[in-house]
């Protein structure tokens, strides 16, 4: 299994869409992220954790939700998304193929080190563009190319229609 793990805050404020909706709420970003991201993860199949800084929250515990199947983590106080990601490719980054979404160079840094490899924030949002393409172009448009009434009618229909048209009166 595939992880992609995000950092949140990172993401947010790196997407123009994000970040305009941030400056009238957060908590709206937040959740279009994680809709976002749930779209994405239903896609790939990999498994996707958001990661939101919480340290500055005065007593603050850890918290973890799930989002249609995302994992949303919630850091405890005094505890950066930076530190919590950091831990958390140490523990699955070794048996598990782990990316980690981030813009902070020295964020890349350290998880790269670890073993994981990195996706810009650009990069992120440029594979979510293409798999909303993908999903366009397999799920959302017409099955029937052919939009003549022969090309609904199976063959049997198509033959006694022909054999009609061909009798003289």
């Amino acid at each position: 299994m595939e992880y992609l793990i995000i950092d949140g805050y990172n993401i947010i404020n790196a997407w123009p869409e994000l970040s305009s909706i941030a400056k009238e709420s957060l908590e709206n970003a937040r959740w279009k992220l994680l809709e976002t991201m749930a779209n994405y993860q239903g896609y790939k199949k990999n498994k996707v954790v958001v990661v939101f800084d919480a340290h500055l929250v005065k007593g603050n515990t850890e918290k973890k939700e799930a989002y249609a199947g995302v994992d949303v983590i919630y850091t405890k106080e005094n505890e950066t998304a930076d530190n919590y990601i950091e831990k958390l490719v140490h523990q699955i980054g070794k048996s598990e193929q782990v990316r980690v979404a981030t813009s902070d160079f020295l964020e890349q840094t350290i998880v790269l080190s670890k073993g994981a490899t990195r996706l810009s924030a650009k990069e992120l949002r440029e594979e979510i563009q293409l798999v909303n393409k993908s999903i366009g172009e397999k799920y959302l448009q017409p099955t029937i190319k052919d939009h003549t009434i022969g090309s609904r009618l199976g063959g049997d229909t198509l033959k006694a229609l022909e054999k009609l048209r061909r009798q003289k009166f």
